[in-house]
C-alpha cells in the first residue's frame, strides 16, 4: 500500500499539507524518508525555542541581579522583598506560573498576551529567581577590601555593582549559572502548554500525526542535546580558561 496516498494534515500557522498515517502498532521504529520530512518542522521550532531561551536568560539575569542585590541590601524592606520574590517563584512550579500569566492575566483586565510573550514572561520570571540566589552567592565571596578601596575612589554603589561585583559575581559562580542556563533551556519544554510551536509542542504534533513516537521523540531528544551538550563544554572550556588567567 502506498502511504503517500493517506490522509493528509495540516499543523497550525503551515500552509502545506503533512502526510498522517492510521495508527499501527506494526509501524517500523523509524522511518527515514519521514524524519527527513520532518526534520525542517523541528528545525524551526529549535529557532523558536533558542530565541525564547535566550530572551528569558538574558532578562532573568538582569532580575537576578536586582533582585540578588536586594538580598543584601541595608534596608530590612528591601531584603524582605528580594526574599519573597525568591520564595514565590521558586515556590511555585513553573508549569503553573506559565497556566496563570496565559490565562489569569486577561481575566484581571491586564491584555491578553500572546503564547510567545507569555514563555518568555513566565521563564524570566523563574530564572531570575534562581538566578538572584546564585549570584548573591557570588557577591559574598567578594573580598570586601576591594569594595572599600572603590569606594575610596570615587565609585558609587551602581558603579560598583557594574565593574566589581557583577563580574566577580559571574566569573565566581559561573559553573552554577551554566547548569542555570541548561536547565532553563530543558524547562523550556513547559512552554508548549499555552500552545507556543517549540520544539516539544512539534514533536508532540508530529508523533500525533504519523504514530512514529520512538523516532519522534528521540529527535526531539537529539534536539535538545544538540543545545545543551555544547553549552555545557564551552561553559566548562571557560571556566577552566579564567581559572587559568586568574592562577
Amino acid at each position: 500500500m502506498n502511504d503517500d496516498a493517506g490522509p493528509q494534515c495540516f499543523f497550525r500557522g503551515q500552509a502545506r499539507p503533512y502526510r498522517c498515517r492510521t495508527h499501527s502498532w506494526s509501524h517500523p521504529v523509524f522511518d527515514w524518508p519521514l524524519l527527513q520530512q520532518n526534520a525542517p518542522l523541528l528545525l524551526d521550532a529549535l529557532w523558536v525555542t533558542l530565541q525564547v531561551s535566550i530572551a528569558a536568560l538574558a532578562i532573568g539575569f538582569v532580575i537576578g541581579v536586582i533582585v540578588g542585590s536586594l538580598r543584601l541590601s541595608p534596608i530590612p524592606l528591601f531584603r524582605r522583598l528580594g526574599g519573597a520574590y525568591i520564595f514565590v517563584f521558586r515556590g511555585i512550579p513553573l508549569l503553573v506560573q506559565l497556566l496563570f500569566i496565559y490565562y489569569f492575566l486577561p481575566r484581571i483586565g491586564l491584555p491578553n498576551v500572546s503564547p510567545t510573550v507569555a514563555a518568555v514572561i513566565g521563564l524570566s520570571l523563574a530564572a531570575g529567581a534562581y538566578t538572584a540566589e546564585i549570584l548573591r552567592g557570588g557577591f559574598l565571596a567578594i573580598p570586601g577590601g576591594q569594595l572599600e578601596a572603590a569606594s575610596l575612589l570615587g565609585l558609587n554603589a551602581r558603579q560598583m555593582l557594574v565593574r566589581i561585583r557583577v563580574p566577580q559575581a559571574v566569573r565566581l559562580t559561573l559553573p552554577a549559572l551554566i547548569n542555570e542556563m541548561i536547565l532553563l533551556i530543558k524547562a523550556s519544554s513547559l512552554v508548549s502548554v499555552v500552545g507556543l510551536a517549540d520544539l516539544t509542542r512539534t514533536a508532540q504534533n508530529l508523533a500525533a500525526s504519523d504514530y512514529m513516537f520512538v523516532q519522534d521523540y528521540l529527535m526531539l531528544a537529539g534536539f535538545y542535546c544538540l543545545i545543551n551538550i555544547p553549552l555545557a563544554y564551552c561553559g566548562s572550556l571557560l571556566e577552566r580558561r579564567l581559572k587559568e588567567n586568574g592562577a
